[in-house]
Formats: structure tokens, sequence, C-alpha cells
């Protein structure tokens, strides 16, 4: 399934769901979605709960065309090595060996972990247990099922954690407050000039803070500018604590002048590795260089794809992803892409609260809205731009009941 198509599915998923009132119960309605979607094409899904003692799995719901497995049927830890690679891994494909489910068609599978993960001290012995397994049948597992299964459990265990850390933020309004100054500080001045090109940008959390950054980052000899926009796939004060971090990461890197494809690498192994796991980030990152030709050089790492807005043509292509979003899984790998930009010529950077702004019918702003209006307005400078659209979605969503960070970059060549 399509890096970008996936993210927003899960995203729609949730927003569209209704106040859950248990962990269980959003597990329960998301596999059922995933069930119906035909992209993903899944034969029967299960739910597991690691139980009290932290020995076994208790099968809590169960989907799809596979034999019914008796309720609240148990497999313990110890014997069962496929927990354990879980722990290590969060996603396996791996052979079912317990023989009862074996009897009920189960030869096959993909699982994944969802939800906290726990370490487990036994003897000599150091392992991780997620507090839920998603189980996956699928007609064809594969590198690609696994990616998606992945991003599918990472999504669902940033829902659940984005839950507990808000309703602890909201208890300390001042902390909430003194992050907010903080995160302000970090981000640039809305417009800035380099070379042959005006830029504008602007960033507008939905709560007193937010996942969404964006940033211009100049070289110490100022002979090319990197320009950054990224989305933490959280909420509220983990989100910004995320979004912080990676921002100082890239301007820490620019500063020593690291390779574009390395410094994007590296910076998604210190996500995995400094945050939970269940946490990641999408980012756009991109080059310009003091030079007459126009040459961008970026890497999409995940994030949703910038349109670039050609004068010769009138038209617009979309940047798609060049790699895998930043942190679920280590040592990722990524591609750069390339093209000239022109006098004219336009980059729009955005975030998905643009696009999937909703109204009070849950219909969202969308990707045809920003396109036309970005075309209907192509002749204007780049904070002009900004603000038209930014009005625009906020007109559209005036009465919408669901609403997100929400960030925009112009970047435009003047002559």
């Amino acid at each position: 399934m399509e890096q970008r198509k996936l993210y927003r599915t899960i995203e729609n998923i949730t927003k569209a769901a209704p106040n859950f009132n248990s962990t269980e119960e959003l597990l329960v309605y998301v596999l059922n979605e995933i069930n119906k979607n035909e992209e993903i094409n899944i034969m029967g899904g299960r739910i597991w709960k690691l139980n009290e003692a932290r020995d076994g799995y208790n099968l809590i719901e169960q989907f799809g065309d596979v034999e019914k497995i008796e309720k609240n049927y148990e497999q313990k830890v110890e014997g069962t090595p496929s927990f354990k690679d879980i722990g290590r891994y969060r996603t396996i494909i791996t052979k079912e060996t317990d023989k009862y489910l074996i009897t009920k068609g189960i030869f096959r599978y993909s699982a994944s972990g969802v939800g906290e993960r726990y370490k487990i001290k036994k003897e000599n012995e150091v392992y991780f247990l997620y507090e839920y397994l998603i189980a996956i049948n699928g007609k064809k597992l594969d590198d690609a099922f696994l990616y998606t299964l992945n991003i599918i459990s990472t999504t669902l265990s940033s829902i659940i954690r984005t839950k507990k850390i808000e309703r602890k933020a909201k208890l300390n309004l001042a902390e909430l407050e003194k992050a907010s100054e903080i995160q302000k500080s970090i981000l640039p001045d809305h417009a800035f000039t380099f070379q042959n090109y005006e830029i504008f940008g602007i960033s507008l959390p939905e709560q007193i803070v937010g996942g969404d950054f964006f940033d211009y980052i100049s070289t110490p000899d100022d002979y090319k500018l990197c320009v950054a926009i990224g989305d933490a796939a959280s909420k509220g004060i983990s989100a910004a604590a995320q979004a912080l971090y990676v921002s100082g990461a890239l301007k820490m890197g620019v500063g020593y002048d690291i390779n574009e494809t390395s410094l994007i690498g590296k910076i998604s192994n210190l996500v995995n590795e400094t945050f939970p796991n269940e946490r990641f980030v999408t980012l756009f990152f991109c080059e310009l260089y003091r030079d007459s030709k126009g040459l961008c050089v970026y890497i999409n790492a995940g994030h949703n794809s910038p349109y670039f807005y050609n004068s010769k043509t009138d038209s617009l292509e979309e940047l798609t992803a060049t790699g895998p979003v930043l942190g679920p899984t280590p040592n990722q790998k990524y591609n750069t892409d390339s093209m000239y930009i022109n006098k004219g010529d336009m980059l729009l950077l955005y975030t998905d609260g643009i696009v999937e702004a909703a109204n009070k019918k849950f219909e969202f702003y969308g990707d045809d809205r920003l396109k036309e209006c970005l075309i209907k307005n192509k002749s204007r400078s780049p904070k002009d731009i900004c603000e038209i659209i930014i009005q625009d979605v906020q007109r559209f969503s005036a009465r919408g009941k669901y609403s997100d960070d929400k960030t925009l970059v112009v970047i435009k060549r003047v002559k």
C-alpha cells in the first residue's frame, strides 16, 4: 500500500471513529476497517492482550474467514518464540507453532505489537513484550505487507500513548504555555530571501503546542539553503518534543555539512533510539543552491507530496516519497531526487492538517482545493499565497469537529 495513502488511511480511520472508552474498542474498530480494505487484502485477523502476569496472551477478538477460536484462548510466552521476536522487532512474518491454532487453519501469519512495550526480566534473560498483538492472515505475506502492518501498529500505538499524554498535559497548562514559547522561539521568521528565491512559511498549532515544524537552514559558507517541513505523528506536547528534536538535529547536521542522505538516515536512527518506538516523523527536506540553473535536491521521507508549479507548462507535479518516514525501524535507506527551478516556478510544502481540515459534514479540504487555490494565485508573492490558502482552509473548516496543526511553506523563484 502506497505510503501516503497508508498514513492517511489510518489517520482517517481514527478521525472518523467515535470517542472510544477503551483501547480494546479502538483496536477492534480499526481491525474491522482494515479487514474491509481491499488494498491491504487480508483473510483474517486476531487481537491478543498480554495477561496480568505477563506470561501469556489471551485472544480478545477475531475477524475474517478463519475458523473460530475459543473465547479467551491463551498462548503462553514460554514455548512461543514469536512473542519475544515481536517484542524485539515489533512486526514479523512467521509460521504458526500452536497445534490448536493450526487445526483452525492458521499456518502462516504476520503479527505486530501495539501499545506499551514492557521490559521482562526472568532469570538470566531480558526480553520485551507488547501490551497488545495484532495477528493477520493475508493472501500475500511479503516485505510490503510487513511494512504496511508495521506502520499500522506504529500509528495505533502513537494514538494510544498520545491520549495518555494529553490527559496528563491538561493538568498542567502552565507548563504547556512554556513549551509553546520554546517552540515558537525555534521557528524561523516567516519570510526569507535566498539568491533568486523568495520564501514564506507559517505554522498554526491546533493545540497550545503541535507536532508540525518548518525551518530554513543556511550552510556556514552560505552556498546553499536547506528548507525543511515535518510532522510528528503524535499530538500535543509529545509531538512538539519530537519536532524540536528533529529540527535541532537538522540544524546540527547542516552545520557540519553532512551529506543529505546520510543526514536523514542518521536522524531517523536517532528518532528510533531516542523516542518510544511507536512514534515517527514525516519530513520533506530540500537544498537550494547559489547557481543560475536553479538546482534543487530533495528527500521526501514519507511526507505529504509537495507541489512543484512549472510556470512554462502551467502545470503541477507531485514530489512523491523517496524514502520511508523517520523512526519506525533502524538503518532505513533514503534516496534523493532533483529538479531545476526556473523563474516563476514554485514549490508548495504543506502538512496534512491543510488537506485534511474537515467541515461539519466531515468532508476534507483535499488536494484538489489546495491545487486550485495555488494555481489561482500563482502570480502572487509567497506571503500572499500562504495567507490566502490558510484563510481558505480556515473558512472551509470553521464549523468542523476535527482539526490538526497546519503548516505551509512556499518557495518561489522570482528572478
